[in-house]
């Protein structure tokens, strides 16, 4: 009898040995995995203007990327519509302050729209990047087609940048007050950068 409970718990023990092994090597498996991804998305935002912005933004997107290019951009494109739907949500908010000028109603009034024209241009983006098959490389799809898919992406982004430029054109020749301009001019700039961050991830896909 005690031979044969010694011999069951040297069974237990080396069920146990063997399973704290695997679980020790999916772990490190994991971790691995996981700092790769991570060093995926900070090396491609080291070739955009903006480098830290475009890593600070995208790194909690490194389980979903992975070391797809095509995702990292899908990735970059929702994240700048996100923060211009946030910058057009605090114009507006400002646009129904009271006290405003005639000057600073007027402006604030044509960013909003500016905002919602890239919005517009943003939304087509995506949509054109998910034809192309941008959630993986798309490969089989036909070179001219994706070519002319994806001039029209770069085209709606860079109009976007230009229009979230505009937004802060206006306030040239402008007397506006310090607090309006500040308020406006830092989320406009904050969007901007991440949009252009994102044209150029873009520009570096290859296909």
């Amino acid at each position: 009898m005690e031979a044969t409970n010694l011999h069951f718990l040297a069974i237990f023990l080396l069920l146990a040995t063997t399973m704290s092994a695997i679980t020790s090597a999916a772990a490190a498996s994991s971790s691995s995995s996981s700092s790769s991804y991570s060093n995926f998305i900070k090396t491609s935002c080291s070739t955009t203007t903006y480098p830290e912005l475009c890593n600070q933004c995208l790194s909690s997107y490194a389980s979903v990327v992975r070391s797809n290019p095509w995702k990292l951009c899908n990735s970059a494109l929702s994240v700048s519509l996100q923060a211009v739907r946030n910058a057009s949500s605090l114009v507006a908010a400002l646009s129904k302050q009271r006290g405003l000028t005639k000057a600073e109603a007027t402006i604030v009034k044509g960013c909003i729209e500016n905002l919602g024209d890239t919005i517009d241009e943003l939304k087509r983006s995506i949509k054109a990047m998910a034809q192309i098959g941008g959630s993986s490389s798309p490969s089989t799809a036909k070179n001219n087609k994706m070519e002319f898919q994806m001039a029209n992406v770069k085209t709606w982004v860079s109009a976007a940048i230009t229009d979230e430029d505009t937004c802060t054109d206006g306030f040239a020749g402008r007397k506006l007050s310090a607090g309006v301009k500040s308020k406006i001019r830092s989320s406009i700039v904050n969007v901007a950068r991440i949009t252009s961050n994102a044209l150029s991830l873009i520009n570096h896909l290859k296909y």
